[in-house]
């Protein structure tokens, strides 16, 4: 292991802010500084334990994996050149790019990356559970000169997706700390409450990137205080908005671009909780509602409406014959109800992170929708720290309404409906899921995975595991002083090619 490093002094929550904020800070095509909006409060800057999609929005910019997806959702090579896999997918041998420095200076070794991949797989000496638990399959990490093996303990095709997990150097003692990547801006402050800097990495590998200095994520109340800084020019790009409050901008200033997503809005019911543990309360919410409805009001109509855990933005892995499976029958959904012995219905809270205006509204709506079948809806609230550490990893709700995020890759998508798994918030258990997609990572014939995928999405349907709502486009306003902002099929900030006109 190299020689211990001191590191910067930085306190892991907070550090002080050295610069004001500035909107579009003009030096010709480079340089400069731009300002996105954001409206959830980071809570973790260590890339291996990161669980919010907004934290890794930011630390795409920070940190990069041996292989990185790009804004088609292609998933290319990055910190390696290239991989070689065993015919049997239980040998992994990457090629490791050359000239790869960390933002401390020092360069990118074979021992950072099987440092990387031993913690975050958990083979680190003292570690007793992996970091990343999608690489818990790995039983060794070996150094071969410029290549990396990885030996895993049974055959897996469906990995590479996961060796996006960062490589951070071997000598920082707290990377939560020390953020120090490889990736095209450095981690520069934090001030809790008001934004996160990064500023340009001279020294990057590919020596074209980024243009602009620096990078300010700038945390707002919510859509409508965004809004606002939008047209004060305090804030240059604002992800995820609403296509009216788009609508509300002037087009001299600023341009409005879209993109479907991989993302599944859900309305997510606690399997454990009466008397949602009854498939056919379950069932009777899924048809009490209208998708298409709440689309309408939420998002003004830019939304693929879901009835199962994917989008149809995953192309051949998701399964055309599934939709439409769930229709709107008050009727019918009263005579479940009944069924389960809820002949007058029940009262339900939604708990709801505060910051999130398309899933407030989306739970107003679904409160009305839900009042026609005897379900009394309660809306409960809740700031974003309060969600992620009470409802999502305390499991602690009822029901919740929220975007599930992932990878593009369709076993990142479903992995969560595992019984085990951590990201299984909503308590769902099925063993026939669990063999599934145990079986997934086994099979190389091409046409035999999409139809495993396909038995597994099914399941979740006639289970009603929970109620999909939409894959909701991705709307983002960005100034028309810049250029080179790309969306992503995934939760992605990506602003190594955005430069001023």
């Amino acid at each position: 292991m190299k020689k211990k490093i001191i590191s910067l002094i930085l306190a892991s929550v907070c550090a002080i802010s050295m610069t004001g904020l500035a909107g579009c800070a003009k030096t010709g095509t480079t340089g400069g500084t731009v300002t996105v909006g954001i409206t959830q409060e980071p809570s973790v800057f260590d890339p291996h334990t990161v669980v919010a999609a907004g934290d890794r929005e930011i630390l795409f910019n920070i940190f990069e994996g041996l292989y990185k997806f790009d804004s088609d959702g292609n998933l290319n090579p990055c910190l390696a050149t290239g991989v070689e896999i065993s015919d049997d997918s239980t040998v992994y041998t990457f090629t490791l790019r050359e000239g790869v420095k960390f933002h401390n200076g020092s360069d990118m070794t074979a021992d950072d990356v099987v440092y990387s991949l031993k913690r975050a797989s958990g083979l680190l000496e003292g570690q007793d559970a992996p970091l990343v638990s999608e690489l818990s399959g790995i039983k060794a990490v070996e150094a071969e000169g410029s290549k990396v093996k990885v030996t895993l303990a049974e055959p897996d095709s469906e990995l590479l997706s996961y060796f996006t997990t960062a490589i951070i150097p071997d000598e920082v003692a707290d990377i939560n700390a020390t953020p120090i990547g490889t990736g095209p801006f450095k981690f520069d402050s934090y001030t809790i409450g008001q934004d996160v800097t990064i500023t340009k990495n001279e020294s990057y590998w590919n020596s074209e990137l980024p243009y602009i200095d620096k990078a300010v994520f700038k945390i707002t109340a919510d859509m409508d205080a965004g809004l606002i800084e939008l047209r004060n020019g305090t804030i240059d790009i604002y992800p995820y908005l609403t296509t009216d409050r788009a609508q509300q901008l002037d087009p001299n200033d600023f341009t409005i671009l879209t993109k479907g997503s991989n993302m599944v809005q859900i309305f997510a019911l606690n399997n454990k909780v009466k008397p949602l543990d009854d498939a056919r309360v379950r069932e009777a919410i899924n048809i009490a509602i209208n998708r298409d409805n709440i689309i309408s009001v939420t998002m003004d109509g830019a939304g693929a409406p879901l009835t199962t855990a994917m989008s149809p933005a995953m192309g051949k892995y998701y399964d055309t014959s599934l939709d439409g499976t769930y229709k709107q029958d008050v009727n019918k959904a009263k005579e479940l109800l009944k069924e389960a012995g809820y002949p007058d219905g029940f009262d339900l809270t939604i708990t709801v992170p505060s910051n999130y205006l398309v899933h407030v509204n989306t739970a107003v709506e679904l409160q009305s929708e839900l009042e026609a079948v005897g379900i009394k809806c309660k809306i409960n609230q809740v700031d974003w720290a309060t969600w992620l550490d009470d409802t999502y990893q305390g499991r602690n709700f009822e029901s919740t309404v929220i975007a599930l995020t992932s990878n593009y890759a369709p076993f990142d998508v479903l992995k969560r409906y595992r019984s085990f798994d951590s990201g299984n918030f909503i308590n769902y258990n099925n063993p026939e899921v669990d063999k599934l997609m145990a079986a997934i990572p086994l099979e190389t014939n091409e046409d035999n995975k999409v139809k495993l995928y396909h038995d597994v999405l099914k399941l979740l349907l006639e289970d009603h595991a929970s109620c999909y709502i939409q894959d909701p486009e991705n709307t983002v306003a960005v100034s028309t002083k810049i250029s080179g902002y790309n969306l992503y099929p995934m939760y992605v900030q990506d602003l190594s090619k955005v430069k001023f006109n």
